[in-house]
């Protein structure tokens, strides 16, 4: 009987059997009559063991001629060994045959530091390295456990449009393009249409790339990113509070427990990941400007930065060092909440008696992540709507169906949105979000 064709992440369950796998070669050592192949398969990473007396001279002069990065058939017998790399516990295959599919050209990306545009310029290669692979599997386990907790919440996915006629983030960071003769724009966000869709559904969420024009090279930021946009009925920004930090912690957990050995891989501290359960603090932003200020006054520094905490006036909206400064001092995410209605986006219902401040609220997350997550009640009155956007200058022939929302039954409703690519930062204690997403796009890459 033919050996099945294994994985190398189901290798535990074949201890003591004969098995086939097919990989690439990510590392070789040898030493006289041994061979010791590093095999990937897309799955994890295991050790085979090539004795020359085991698998005659023909095979072993194939396995020595082996080069990084050449696919391969190998057969052999599993066995538990702690000290072998790759999968949980330590396995590898006492091989007995092997054979070459693709020998590989020398490969470009050799185990020694390369600059970033180097490996950004050959990111169609660099995906194959255990760091890229393991965030990139980290990330899956996001999106699928992003789907699960909202479609086992009652939520229902509908899809919003990528091309639409007006911005819902502001006009400056909007990628235009030629609609058959009539100015459109990629969208920023798809969550304007899923306030129309909740008054069909009550509960819906969009999922997709979206795109902002940002002038922007900081390690947070790409020009098209994916985004989860949950949208409520009936939900005020303190139910939109609860929910949200219901749904962080169930991914995060999810990750702990699904993606140990990826998380392993990328060395990742999972102190603070283990505190993430609700309830998370919240903060108004009135108290959040105070301790700012309290800090700058004392010099304090803020962790990871060189410079102490700046001081910032009521009003403006928090910067990096901000945020890191607000993060550090909880143990958890922390809500920051009622922003300035000056620097938040039009549709967010203004606090009554204070209009100056709106409900919104921002998620950040500790060591330095900054937001995860921005969301808002929106505003829920016709009129008010409308002479928001009058005051912002906006094309109400745009946003009349918007308007037409609050006319016919409105509600109180809120809703936000996750930030795929600053969530797999996150949990995977990556410095930039380049390495969150296959094939980024940034201010300066669109190659691959």
């Amino acid at each position: 009987m033919e050996a099945p064709i294994v994985t190398i992440r189901s290798l535990k369950d074949h201890v003591g059997k004969e098995i086939t796998l097919q990989g690439w070669l990510y590392h070789k050592t040898g030493k006289g009559k041994l061979q010791f192949l590093q095999v990937r398969d897309g799955t994890g990473l295991c050790q085979a063991v090539v004795f020359r007396n085991n698998v005659g001279d023909d095979n072993f002069e194939i396995a020595k001629a082996l080069t990084q990065e050449s696919s391969l058939v190998l057969r052999g017998m599993v066995k538990a060994d702690g000290r072998a790399p790759g999968v949980p516990g330590g396995f590898e295959v006492d091989v007995s045959y092997i054979e070459p599919v693709g020998i590989s050209d020398p490969y470009p990306i050799q185990p020694k530091e390369h600059g970033v545009e180097f490996l950004m310029q050959n990111r169609h290669l660099w995906l194959r390295s255990s760091r890229q692979w393991a965030a990139m599997r980290v990330r899956a386990t996001i999106v699928r456990a992003i789907r699960d907790w909202l479609d086992n919440n009652g939520y229902v996915n509908i899809d919003t449009p990528i091309i639409t006629p007006a911005a819902a983030e502001g006009t400056t960071t909007l990628f235009e393009i030629d609609y058959h003769g009539e100015p459109a724009y990629l969208a920023q966000t798809g969550q304007l249409y899923n306030e129309a869709n909740i008054f069909a559904f009550g509960k819906v969420y969009c999922f997709g790339p979206t795109f902002r024009a940002e002038k922007s090279k900081t390690r947070r930021h790409l020009q098209e990113f994916w985004m989860v946009e949950p949208e409520i009925a009936f939900c005020t920004l303190d139910d939109l509070m609860d929910i949200e930090q219901e749904f962080v912690s169930y991914i995060v957990q999810r990750c702990l427990v699904d993606c140990a050995s990826e998380l392993a891989i990328l060395e990742r501290d999972t102190t603070f990941l283990q505190r993430v359960t609700p309830p998370f603090p919240r903060l108004h932003y009135d108290d959040a400007v105070e301790m700012i200020n309290a800090a700058a006054a004392k010099g304090e520094l803020v962790p990871g930065y060189p410079d102490p905490v700046p001081s910032i006036e009521w009003g403006d909206d928090f910067g990096s060092p901000h945020e890191t400064y607000i993060a550090a001092q909880f143990d958890k995410p922390v809500f920051v909440h009622h922003y300035p209605t000056a620097v938040k986006a039009f549709y967010m219902e203004p606090e009554p008696g204070r209009p100056e401040i709106c409900r919104s609220v921002d998620l950040l997350a500790p060591e330095g992540y900054g937001e995860i997550t921005g969301g808002s009640e929106r505003m829920s009155d016709a009129n008010r709507l409308i002479s928001t956007i009058q005051r912002h200058n906006l094309p109400m022939e745009a946003y009349g169906w918007y308007v037409d929302l609050r006319r016919y039954g409105s509600v109180p409703h809120s809703g936000f949105g996750l930030g795929v690519e600053r969530t797999v930062a996150w949990i995977c204690g990556l410095d930039h979000v380049r390495e969150t997403i296959a094939f980024p796009r940034t201010l300066t890459t669109m190659r691959p």
